[in-house]
């Protein structure tokens, strides 16, 4: 690759997302927060490229925090950060980090105010202002007790609408690419027959990847065709090679995906 070329190449900027809970793994409880934390970060430039569900194990966090924060941008958890005995992520990922678990004087007169009419801050309620050392906090409007941000690790809550204020308070502060771009097309055709005229299209394509989605409806096999880019010209234009050899094969294609 020519110097040019590498200059030219937009920055990917990624996320790792580790869901926390003994409920998740055990079928008690179905996450939802991988799809509004992987659609959050599409939006601020960053792909969300793992995801790891882990039980409330102190090693298994350790482990799980140490390699996904070193081989992505920013690492994100949800769950155990409650106020019960079991809720073990911040004393784990103070242990990945090597520091210490810490009062927040912040999130201790946020909880404050916020039990004060809810039967006053009791020593587990306190538990939800322990942060690793050195933490800052993510606001909470939802129930007071605020995420964490220590480095490039975010610690959110497990409850879908509370992690989905806290996202919502991270929005435009974290730097990242281009959003990711997409668009769909449908076809009732075996994927395998189409799998070279795929492939040789995102190979014509370099700004672009397409990814195959298989389904069997109404008694037929067919398929979608999704295509990613950050640019909207190059995503037009696979778009429309695709589009234009589907039809050469004696395909219909749906806009759009069926």
């Amino acid at each position: 690759m020519t110097a040019d070329a590498t200059a030219s190449t937009p920055r990917i900027w990624t996320a790792a997302l580790i869901v926390i809970g003994d409920e998740i793994l055990s079928g008690r409880t179905q996450d939802k927060n991988v799809a509004q934390v992987a659609t959050w970060l599409n939006v601020q430039g960053i792909r969300l490229k793992e995801v790891r569900v882990v039980a409330d194990d102190m090693d298994a966090i350790v482990e799980a925090v140490n390699i996904l924060r070193a081989r992505n941008d920013y690492l994100f958890t949800t769950g155990g950060i409650g106020p019960t005995h079991d809720d073990i992520t911040v004393d784990a990922i103070a242990q990945a980090l090597g520091v210490e678990v810490v009062i927040h004087p912040v999130a201790r007169a946020v909880l404050e105010r916020y039990y004060a009419s809810r039967g006053g801050l009791t020593e587990g309620r306190l538990r939800m202002a322990r942060v690793p050392e050195g933490a800052e906090l993510i606001e909470n409007r939802m129930s007071g007790a605020p995420g964490i941000r220590i480095g490039n690790v975010f610690l959110m809550a497990g409850v879908p609408h509370i992690t989905a204020g806290m996202l919502d308070a991270l929005t435009g502060t974290l730097e990242g690419g281009l959003p990711v771009l997409s668009a769909t097309l449908g076809c009732w055709v075996a994927e395998s027959e189409v799998a070279n005229m795929l492939g040789a299209t995102e190979r014509a394509h370099e700004q672009c990847q397409i990814g195959s989605y298989p389904f069997f409806r109404e008694g037929r096999v067919g398929a979608n065709f999704v295509i990613r880019s950050v640019d909207q010209a190059a995503l037009d234009a696979c778009a429309a090679e695709l589009t234009a050899s589907l039809e050469a094969a004696g395909r219909e294609v749906t806009p759009g995906g069926i």
